[in-house]
């Protein structure tokens, strides 16, 4: 977007923003912005956006993430931006009930009424908004085949990493060439599925008759927004078939080691996880929900099973380990099906279009 526009990115001060800056090239601003429900907080950063706003007066501003979207799009309408566009990457609300989930309709509502256009990332998630009457459907598109940047085939690729990597790790990880590996890679929090997913595997290890498997975890606790059972983090700690690394920002070596993904999220927008886990040549094993049920095709490129059923998650995980031409199947179509829906450029192109529409005052 950079070598077509100019680009400003504002998101909360950190590393993570001057990472962004050096790596892209763009100037960045910092804002504060707290991710959890703090009105004080809130607008003070919706009153220091609005002045940036009213400074730099955009074209465009192009939000994400719930909190960015509702402190971004009240800003941009106050600034009078002619073109506010919010991307919908998951809802958290779903997973909520009761005075919560009231407050949070309000703000999802408020935030797609401030903007001009709505990108849910997802066809699932624009049944979603439709459904729930958080906007009107005229305001809607689902850019490309779903997901909010697409995937670079060429950075996730297996030739990407070395044999010598691989063992290298492996041998770190203590992790043998005749184990089956599952992978999970995200937050390790209640609602990526992760009390399910223990569950699952502490059960499935158990049976002796059978290859001997490991779970990787790739990623980090969360303790405070969304924490884990405590038999759960137990397990994590002392099952010497469960390996935790925490946060990895570089996630290919990971992948490169392991035979399989399995995400058994809660909800999702369209999770970059299961696209880099299938450019990597990963089937995955993942839940029926928005994103994870568009990108795998049952008995394709791997297999869906229902939220939160630790039973047939177990169930799946072992019929990979067990029927070798069932596996290899899925595995031979895991990159193929992203490359052809998914590429990068695709997207990118897709998203660079609808911006050179608007700027010209043409429709969708």
């Amino acid at each position: 977007m950079s070598e077509h526009f100019d680009i400003i990115g504002v998101s909360s001060p950190g590393k993570e923003l001057d990472e962004v800056k050096n790596e892209e090239g763009i100037d960045v601003i910092a804002i504060d912005m707290s991710r959890k429900i703090t009105p004080l907080k809130d607008i003070k950063s919706l009153w220091s956006t609005y002045k940036l706003l009213k400074r730099e007066k955009p074209q465009i501003v192009h939000t994400h993430t719930p909190k960015a979207g509702i402190v971004g799009m009240l800003a941009a309408r106050m600034a009078k931006v002619p073109h506010r566009l919010h991307t919908v990457a998951g809802l958290p609300l779903m997973e909520v009930k009761g005075v919560k989930r009231q407050v949070l309709d309000f703000v999802e509502k408020l935030t797609y009424t401030s903007a001009t256009k709505v990108y849910p990332n997802s066809k699932g998630l624009s049944d979603y908004i439709i459904k729930h009457k958080y906007t009107d459907s005229y305001k809607l598109k689902v850019i490309g085949n779903g997901s909010s940047n697409g995937i670079d085939t060429s950075f996730f690729s297996p030739e990407q990493v070395s044999e010598n990597q691989k063992a290298i790790l492996q041998k770190e990880l203590k992790i043998k060439d005749t184990d089956f590996v599952f992978i999970f890679v995200g937050r390790l929090v209640g609602d990526k599925g992760i009390n399910e997913l223990i569950n699952a595997f502490s059960v499935l290890n158990k049976n002796e008759n059978q290859q001997r498997s490991k779970l990787l975890l790739v990623g980090s606790l969360e303790h405070e927004l969304d924490p884990l059972y405590p038999d759960t983090l137990k397990e994590i700690e002392n099952n010497p078939d469960i390996i935790s690394v925490g946060f990895q920002k570089d996630v290919r070596p990971y992948f490169a080691i392991s035979d399989a993904l399995v995400f058994p999220s809660y909800r999702e927008g369209f999770p970059n996880v299961v696209m880099q886990a299938g450019a990597m040549e990963l089937p995955s094993i993942v839940s029926d929900i928005n994103g994870c049920n568009e990108i795998i095709v049952e008995n394709q490129n791997g297999v869906i099973v229902p939220v939160k059923d630790s039973e047939r998650l177990m169930e799946e995980m072992e019929k990979m380990i067990l029927d070798k031409d069932y596996y290899q199947a899925l595995k031979m179509n895991a990159r193929l099906m992203i490359e052809n829906r998914f590429e990068q450029s695709v997207i990118w192109n897709a998203l660079l279009s609808e911006y050179n529409k608007l700027i010209k005052g043409k429709d969708f």
